[in-house]
């Protein structure tokens, strides 16, 4: 009799190997989500326990430092100490602005991505590319978030911990840049100087034109830091914010950054703001300014600003992910918009790209004929020149046109005087509310008391609203930016019914000048299978100022897609 081996039965060891493939994805999977994961930094121990104590209805103090509310509902904001200690100050002082501007900011996201399960992508998008993002800002900024992240409120937890939030929200302005090529931050500064200047001195002005909704720029905060390190400064800001777009230190350098032209970045880099508040912490003129610049890697392009009373002089520097240049002006002016003008950048082809494609360079020559009109340039003749909405030569190119130094969207708008430590900050509406001046050398001073001080600002200094705000022409605006996303979600959505030719003639009278009144109609006659009406509102949008060469291409191809009808 033979004797059989006993045949092995392999199926036994199948669910024996299926378990430890699905280990070995578990693993993976979690090795993946940990990699997601930022750790707060160290800190030390709180040397002192901090107490709020509300003083009135527009005082809170916070040991030495406070939080203040003006009558033109602007926001105070004085913070000293060490970077933790700084971060907890701010957190405990402006806790319900942080919570008022994370929830304006996650608003205008749903509504540019209502779907949830797309948000989810959105936000792991968001996780996998700025998974070392820590790594590239210094510790003492990492330090100060933390502190903030720990007043945050759990109503965004879906979104993330605090303290992943308040870092990712430093990344925004950088990552909406290079996905929408600068399309929300298409902003407007120039310098003059000497016989360009009323007093001969350094004058900067500026406008920041980061458009996330009107509900985002409702609640500015002035920021006034006293560190423990580095130089005193202030600088525009929102609740959770302490990277800088426009500020001042007590050396009498200023700070301001305009969106450049940007391949999308694979990789992740310190956001800009970030580098902007280093160089206004611990720059005294341009050539440190130079030097703390170069330390960083940036993800986008950007035009640095810097005005320097030490220097009587200004610079841009234009830095890009790989290269960075610097550019001066020969003349008594220099202006910046959203171009790069060093000669190692002008003639490459991105930006000529940019120049002749969208609004940067109509925007900087309609700045040079008004610096030129208005020279000698006063603080009050710098804020009328940051509010005109006319085009080159006075022409009438709509409201709200991108190619207007005015494109009444402006988070805010600000003017310097740094060899005076002044500065002259807009209040609301956009840019057309009066501006209010500080003066460093008060607000830094050691006898300043706040509560034994009327008003932060100087009252006699301040530059009055615009005439634009009282206008008919302003109640026009309004109602046609209500108009306007009414008209756009009827467009969107053939269910909602039709709108009346009264109210579609109202909306072409509020605002005939600008070309995207009539492109909104036409998009609208279009989608109604309107053919001939959408074809003569497009061809009549031709007829006028239009901001970029993509929007022009877009309305000839509508007119091709009616005739085709």
């Amino acid at each position: 009799m033979m004797l059989r081996k006993k045949k092995t039965n392999n199926n036994t060891h199948l669910p024996w190997k299926f378990l430890t493939f699905l280990v070995i994805i578990v693993i993976c999977s979690l090795m993946f989500l940990f990699s997601l994961r930022i750790y707060p930094p160290r800190v030390s121990k709180l040397k002192s326990n901090f107490i709020l104590t509300k003083v009135n209805d527009s005082l809170v103090v916070c040991n030495k430092s406070w939080l203040k509310r003006n009558s033109y509902n602007l926001w105070e904001l004085y913070v000293d100490g060490s970077p933790y200690e700084r971060g907890i100050k701010t957190g405990m002082l402006t806790k319900n602005l942080i919570y008022y501007q994370e929830m304006a900011f996650v608003n205008q996201i749903l509504k540019i991505v209502p779907s949830r399960s797309y948000l989810d992508l959105l936000k792991y998008f968001i996780a996998i590319f700025n998974r070392n993002l820590d790594t590239y800002i210094p510790a003492e900024n990492l330090q100060e978030m933390y502190g903030i992240s720990q007043f945050m409120s759990e109503k965004f937890s879906f979104i993330g911990t605090g303290y992943m939030r308040i870092l990712n929200y430093h990344a925004a302005h950088d990552i909406g840049h290079a996905l929408v090529n600068y399309k929300m931050v298409g902003c407007t500064s120039f310098v003059v100087k000497n016989e360009d200047s009323a007093d001969s001195s350094l004058l900067i002005a500026r406008n920041f034109d980061f458009y996330v909704g009107d509900e985002f720029a409702k609640n500015k905060i002035i920021t006034f830091f006293k560190p423990d390190s580095g130089y005193k400064f202030m600088f525009v800001s929102w609740g959770g914010m302490i990277g800088v777009v426009s500020g001042m230190n007590e050396k009498g350098l200023t700070v301001t950054i305009n969106a450049g032209t940007s391949d999308i970045s694979y990789s992740v880099a310190t956001p800009i703001s970030i580098v902007a508040r280093n160089i206004l912490q611990y720059a005294g003129n341009i050539e440190e300014s130079k030097k703390i610049a170069a330390t960083f890697k940036t993800f986008v392009s950007e035009s640095i600003l810097i005005g320097s009373a030490a220097d009587n002089s200004a610079v841009i520097i234009e830095k890009t992910p790989y290269k960075q240049f610097i550019y001066s002006s020969s003349y008594d002016f220099l202006i910046c918009t959203n171009h790069f003008q060093s000669d190692s950048f002008l003639t490459e082809k991105k930006n000529i790209e940019n120049m002749l494609n969208s609004s940067s360079l109509y925007r900087y020559f309609r700045v040079k004929e008004l610096i030129f009109k208005n020279s000698p340039v006063s603080p009050t003749s710098a804020a009328s020149i940051m509010r005109d909405k006319a085009g080159l030569q006075n022409a009438d190119i709509g409201m709200g046109n991108e190619k207007s130094i005015n494109q009444i969207i402006a988070h805010h708008s600000i003017i310097f005087q740094p060899a005076k430590l002044k500065v002259w900050i807009s209040t609301s509406p956009y840019q057309i509310g009066p501006y209010l001046v500080y003066n460093l050398n008060k607000v830094f001073s050691d006898t300043f008391d706040i509560q034994k001080t009327a008003t932060v600002y100087e009252p006699q200094e301040t530059i009055k609203a615009d005439t634009f705000l009282y206008s008919h022409q302003y109640k026009l605006f309004k109602f046609y930016t209500l108009c306007k996303d009414y008209i756009i979600i009827y467009t969107k959505y053939n269910s909602l019914g039709n709108i009346s030719d009264k109210k579609i003639y109202q909306f072409k009278k509020s605002n005939p000048d600008y070309y995207y009144t009539w492109q909104i109609v036409g998009n609208y006659y279009k989608s109604r299978k309107h053919y001939d009406e959408a074809t003569k509102c497009y061809k009549h949008a031709l007829t006028l100022e239009i901001s970029t060469l993509s929007d022009k291409k877009n309305i000839e191809k509508s007119i091709k897609e009616c005739l085709k009808k």
